[in-house]
């Protein structure tokens, strides 16, 4: 990798590719996109498309709220409630650099870091377990309705009881991400937002993703929900998160599309940043990216394509068996396939004001189709000698 400083390099300004002689043609990342406006599912987005070293396309669509008054947005200023992409892109980062160093261990009890998470099966409760979602604990909690303040709510996190067996099988939830976050803070004796800032942020360049972004912001800040009809930018959408303070380990950052690539870079390039620096080590990042026959298709942090799924996948249909990414409610979504060392940084405010019926459901075929079309221009080159395998879908999904 020949360095982060080429990702704003590469563009001075969106409705550009860049990083090639003969660059590829998104038309259809754009039909896609543009499709999920004029169905109503979302009134604005930004994608970011690249490799490890480069950009290749930035676009813009839309506005940020259905008013053809409104802000357009871009890829490299526009601000967005990224949900739970703060679970890989904070927590699992934040970890990630943590385990690295010897500061957190993966198999070490949660109890280790957060005391007060105790008792019968809580104690057989380890960091990957909340990270691969095979912890035990329940999908959600309505802490915005039994929770007057954070203390009550982190209480409640931390009594709830287990519903499956730890290590049993992978079941998504907030309340791994949320204790995450406690734990994290266990660790290090310092706040969740400073942690993130002290090991994602800075490290990696990302000077404009943020918790809690200050007022000045919310201009260039998509909103992500309405009060009383009118749009709401810079207060996080997720309840939940409102109750912690804003600052959580499930949800809260606020980030823009460049920013978001830069991250996805530097998985790609395995924490190499070029020019002798380096995020973190390689084979610390790899082990991130192993599932097990209990995790499913659940990686650390990260979800992947899961060929058992029958609905339509987010990721579509052509990512190699080594991609990885993951969702947000409000309509954000990135992943990575190191088989062709690609990104795809794909942002949306399908939570504003859908028009569209069932929108979820409908920005899944969308997710779908962007994910196929820019994957279908870029080859699977083949390059991933040392790579853990993940052997129970090789079969289906194809092997470099």
């Amino acid at each position: 990798m020949t360095g982060l400083l080429l990702l704003l390099a590469a563009l001075s300004a969106d409705d550009r590719s860049a990083g090639r002689t003969h660059a590829p043609d998104f038309s259809r990342v754009d039909a896609a996109i543009n499709e999920g406006i004029r169905r109503g599912i979302y009134p604005g987005a930004v994608v970011v498309i690249g490799t490890s070293d480069r950009i290749l396309y930035a676009q813009r669509y839309g506005r940020f709220t259905w008013s053809a008054s409104s802000a357009r947005p871009r890829s490299d200023s526009t601000l967005w409630d990224i949900a739970s992409l703060t679970k890989v892109i904070g927590t699992t980062g934040a970890v990630l650099r943590l385990v690295d160093r010897g500061a957190m261990h993966l198999d070490a009890p949660v109890r280790r870091y957060l005391p007060a998470f105790t008792g019968g099966a809580r104690d057989r409760v380890t960091i990957r377990m909340l990270l691969n979602h095979t912890s035990g604990l329940r999908p959600y909690l309505p802490l915005f309705r039994t929770a007057t303040s954070r203390e009550a709510a982190i209480a409640q996190v931390l009594a709830d009881t287990l519903i499956r067996p730890p290590g049993d099988t992978a079941v998504y939830s907030d309340l791994n991400a949320i204790l995450l976050g406690l734990a994290i803070e266990g660790a290090t004796g310092m706040p969740l937002d400073s942690v993130v800032q002290r090991e994602v942020l800075e490290p990696l360049e990302m000077r404009q993703t943020m918790f809690r972004p200050r007022p000045s912001l919310w201009k260039r800040t998509a909103p992500s929900g309405t009060f009383n009809r009118a749009p709401v930018a810079g207060t996080v959408n997720d309840r939940n998160a409102v109750t912690l303070g804003g600052i959580a380990g499930h949800a809260g950052l606020f980030g823009t599309g460049r920013d978001l690539a830069r991250y996805a870079q530097a998985w790609l390039a395995e924490g190499d940043l070029g020019d002798g620096r380096r995020w973190v080590r390689a084979e610390t990042l790899r082990e991130f990216l192993v599932a097990t026959d209990r995790s499913g298709a659940r990686l650390l942090g990260w979800d992947s394509p899961d060929p058992l799924r029958e609905e339509t996948s987010v990721f579509g249909s052509l990512l190699s068996s080594r991609a990885y990414g993951h969702t947000g409610w409000t309509g954000t979504e990135m992943w990575v396939d190191p088989a062709r060392d690609l990104f795809v940084v794909f942002l949306t405010n399908r939570s504003f004001d859908p028009r569209a019926r069932n929108s979820l459901v409908a920005l899944r075929d969308v997710r779908a189709r962007v994910s196929d079309a820019a994957a279908e221009l870029i080859p699977i080159q083949c390059t991933l000698a040392g790579a853990p395998a993940r052997p129970a879908r090789e079969a289906t999904l194809g092997t470099c």
